[in-house]
């Protein structure tokens, strides 16, 4: 967990535009009235974006191989075979 840093109602108001330039790179911040935590101002996350097969296949060339084998018997062993197996009925 990151810890966030303080800043006071004041600084809000008086460096809001360097504050918010932090908040638009990533970064939160815990505000102050009076020595007291009224609230948080954080990023928002980001919208996820369509990817093309052009960029994920870019993306892809440089990752390791995978086991089919070994990814076969992990899946295996995370998945419950028991009563909620629709063919055993």
């Amino acid at each position: 967990m990151t810890i966030q840093p303080e800043i006071t109602q004041r600084d809000l108001r008086n460096r809001s535009r360097e504050i918010m330039d932090s908040v638009e790179g990533g970064q939160g911040f815990v505000v102050t009235r009076d020595g007291r935590q009224i609230g948080e101002l954080i990023p928002l996350r980001r919208a996820r974006r369509f990817v093309t097969r052009e960029e994920f296949s870019a993306g892809s060339r440089t990752a390791s191989p995978i086991d089919l084998d070994r990814f076969r018997a992990d899946q295996d062993a995370a998945h419950d075979h028991g009563q909620d197996d629709v063919w055993s009925r």
